[in-house]
Protein backbone atom coordinates (compact mmCIF):
# COMPACT_ATOMS: atom_id res chain seq x y z
CA UNK A 1 0.00 0.00 0.00
CA UNK A 2 2.78 2.47 0.84
CA UNK A 3 6.51 2.47 1.28
CA UNK A 4 7.59 1.97 4.90
CA UNK A 5 11.13 3.27 4.24
CA UNK A 6 9.60 6.47 2.88
CA UNK A 7 7.47 6.75 6.03
CA UNK A 8 10.47 6.33 8.35
CA UNK A 9 12.58 8.86 6.42
CA UNK A 10 9.84 11.50 6.42
CA UNK A 11 8.80 10.87 10.03
CA UNK A 12 12.44 11.28 11.11
CA UNK A 13 12.74 14.51 9.11
CA UNK A 14 9.50 15.86 10.66
CA UNK A 15 10.61 14.86 14.16
CA UNK A 16 13.87 16.78 13.83
CA UNK A 17 12.08 19.75 12.22
CA UNK A 18 9.54 20.04 15.04
CA UNK A 19 12.21 19.44 17.70
CA UNK A 20 10.91 20.23 21.17
CA UNK A 21 7.59 21.63 19.95
CA UNK A 22 4.61 20.48 22.02
CA UNK A 23 0.90 20.01 21.36
CA UNK A 24 -1.56 22.16 23.35
CA UNK A 25 -1.83 19.17 25.73
CA UNK A 26 1.93 19.22 26.34
CA UNK A 27 2.75 16.10 24.31
CA UNK A 28 5.68 16.01 21.89
CA UNK A 29 4.40 17.34 18.54
CA UNK A 30 5.22 13.99 16.99
CA UNK A 31 2.06 12.68 18.69
CA UNK A 32 -0.09 15.02 16.56
CA UNK A 33 1.78 14.23 13.35
CA UNK A 34 1.49 10.47 13.80
CA UNK A 35 -2.21 10.70 14.67
CA UNK A 36 -2.88 12.61 11.43
CA UNK A 37 -0.76 10.11 9.49
CA UNK A 38 -2.64 7.20 11.11
CA UNK A 39 -5.97 8.67 9.95
CA UNK A 40 -4.56 9.03 6.43
CA UNK A 41 -3.06 5.53 6.39
CA UNK A 42 -6.36 4.04 7.49
CA UNK A 43 -8.23 6.02 4.81
CA UNK A 44 -5.73 4.92 2.15
CA UNK A 45 -6.29 1.30 3.13
CA UNK A 46 -10.09 1.59 3.26
CA UNK A 47 -10.09 3.40 -0.10
CA UNK A 48 -7.60 1.02 -1.73
CA UNK A 49 -5.42 3.92 -2.85
CA UNK A 50 -2.52 2.89 -5.06
CA UNK A 51 1.01 3.14 -3.64
CA UNK A 52 1.93 6.41 -5.36
CA UNK A 53 -1.19 8.22 -4.14
CA UNK A 54 -0.87 6.71 -0.65
CA UNK A 55 2.78 7.80 -0.44
CA UNK A 56 1.83 11.36 -1.36
CA UNK A 57 -1.00 11.47 1.18
CA UNK A 58 1.08 9.96 3.99
CA UNK A 59 4.12 12.12 3.21
CA UNK A 60 2.01 15.27 3.32
CA UNK A 61 0.36 14.10 6.55
CA UNK A 62 3.72 13.66 8.26
CA UNK A 63 4.99 17.02 6.98
CA UNK A 64 1.75 19.03 7.03
CA UNK A 65 2.92 21.54 9.67
CA UNK A 66 6.64 21.85 8.94
CA UNK A 67 6.46 25.01 6.83
CA UNK A 68 3.90 26.62 9.13
CA UNK A 69 5.50 25.77 12.48
CA UNK A 70 9.24 25.31 11.87
CA UNK A 71 12.12 26.88 9.94
CA UNK A 72 11.75 24.38 7.07
CA UNK A 73 11.05 26.06 3.73
CA UNK A 74 9.17 25.03 0.61
CA UNK A 75 12.50 24.87 -1.24
CA UNK A 76 13.97 22.44 1.30
CA UNK A 77 10.95 20.16 0.95
CA UNK A 78 11.12 20.43 -2.84
CA UNK A 79 14.78 19.39 -2.93
CA UNK A 80 14.40 16.57 -0.37
CA UNK A 81 10.96 15.15 -1.24
CA UNK A 82 9.98 16.49 -4.66
CA UNK A 83 7.49 18.91 -6.15
CA UNK A 84 4.26 17.06 -5.34
CA UNK A 85 5.05 16.76 -1.63
CA UNK A 86 6.34 20.34 -1.39
CA UNK A 87 3.26 21.69 -3.19
CA UNK A 88 0.98 19.63 -0.97
CA UNK A 89 2.59 20.81 2.26
CA UNK A 90 2.56 24.41 1.04
CA UNK A 91 -1.18 24.13 0.29
CA UNK A 92 -1.72 22.79 3.83
CA UNK A 93 0.15 25.78 5.30
CA UNK A 94 -1.78 28.81 6.54
CA UNK A 95 -0.80 32.07 4.90
CA UNK A 96 -0.24 34.21 7.98
CA UNK A 97 -0.04 37.36 5.85
CA UNK A 98 -3.84 37.14 5.54
CA UNK A 99 -5.41 39.40 8.14
CA UNK A 100 -8.13 37.24 9.62
CA UNK A 101 -8.56 33.55 10.46
CA UNK A 102 -11.49 33.48 8.01
CA UNK A 103 -9.29 34.79 5.19
CA UNK A 104 -6.59 32.27 6.08
CA UNK A 105 -9.10 29.42 6.01
CA UNK A 106 -10.69 30.55 2.73
CA UNK A 107 -7.25 30.89 1.11
CA UNK A 108 -6.16 27.49 2.46
CA UNK A 109 -9.25 25.75 1.09
CA UNK A 110 -8.84 27.42 -2.32
CA UNK A 111 -5.23 26.25 -2.52
CA UNK A 112 -6.18 22.75 -1.36
CA UNK A 113 -8.91 22.49 -3.99
CA UNK A 114 -6.17 22.91 -6.62
CA UNK A 115 -4.32 19.90 -5.17
CA UNK A 116 -4.96 16.18 -5.71
CA UNK A 117 -7.44 14.45 -3.43
CA UNK A 118 -4.53 12.81 -1.61
CA UNK A 119 -3.44 16.22 -0.27
CA UNK A 120 -6.98 17.33 0.54
CA UNK A 121 -7.39 14.18 2.64
CA UNK A 122 -4.72 15.46 5.01
CA UNK A 123 -6.79 18.52 5.92
CA UNK A 124 -9.72 16.25 6.81
CA UNK A 125 -7.45 13.99 8.88
CA UNK A 126 -5.87 16.98 10.63
CA UNK A 127 -9.26 18.33 11.67
CA UNK A 128 -10.43 14.88 12.77
CA UNK A 129 -7.38 14.70 15.01
CA UNK A 130 -7.90 18.23 16.34
CA UNK A 131 -11.56 17.69 17.21
CA UNK A 132 -10.76 15.86 20.43
CA UNK A 133 -11.07 17.48 23.83
CA UNK A 134 -10.63 21.24 23.31
CA UNK A 135 -7.96 23.17 25.23
CA UNK A 136 -9.15 24.19 28.71
CA UNK A 137 -8.75 27.89 27.96
CA UNK A 138 -11.21 27.80 25.03
CA UNK A 139 -14.63 29.27 25.75
CA UNK A 140 -17.87 28.07 24.21
CA UNK A 141 -17.71 30.71 21.45
CA UNK A 142 -14.22 29.59 20.38
CA UNK A 143 -15.38 25.96 20.30
CA UNK A 144 -18.41 26.87 18.16
CA UNK A 145 -16.17 28.72 15.69
CA UNK A 146 -13.81 25.75 15.50
CA UNK A 147 -16.71 23.37 14.92
CA UNK A 148 -18.13 25.67 12.23
CA UNK A 149 -14.72 25.80 10.57
CA UNK A 150 -14.66 21.99 10.60
CA UNK A 151 -18.04 21.96 8.85
CA UNK A 152 -16.67 24.30 6.18
CA UNK A 153 -13.67 22.01 5.65
CA UNK A 154 -16.01 19.02 5.36
CA UNK A 155 -18.32 20.73 2.87
CA UNK A 156 -15.44 21.90 0.66
CA UNK A 157 -13.06 18.93 0.86
CA UNK A 158 -15.29 16.01 1.82
CA UNK A 159 -15.31 14.59 -1.71
CA UNK A 160 -11.60 13.86 -1.44
CA UNK A 161 -12.24 10.76 0.66
CA UNK A 162 -15.62 9.35 1.70
CA UNK A 163 -14.19 7.47 4.68
CA UNK A 164 -12.50 10.57 6.16
CA UNK A 165 -15.57 12.68 5.38
CA UNK A 166 -17.71 10.32 7.47
CA UNK A 167 -15.15 10.33 10.29
CA UNK A 168 -15.07 14.14 10.30
CA UNK A 169 -18.86 14.36 10.22
CA UNK A 170 -19.02 12.13 13.33
CA UNK A 171 -16.34 14.18 15.09
CA UNK A 172 -18.22 17.42 14.35
CA UNK A 173 -21.43 15.98 15.78
CA UNK A 174 -19.66 14.57 18.86
CA UNK A 175 -17.95 17.93 19.47
CA UNK A 176 -21.31 19.30 20.64
CA UNK A 177 -20.72 17.67 24.05
CA UNK A 178 -17.98 20.26 24.73
CA UNK A 179 -20.10 23.29 23.83
CA UNK A 180 -22.33 24.87 26.49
Amino acid sequence: MFNQENYIEILTFAAFAHGDQKTPKGLPYLAHITCVAMEVINACEKSSLDEEKANLAISCALLHDVIEDTNITYDELYVKFGEKVANGVEALTKDKTKESKQEQMRDSIERLLAQPYEVQMVKLADRITNLGTPPKHWNSEKMKKYQKEASLILSCLGNSNIYLAERLKEKIENYNKYID
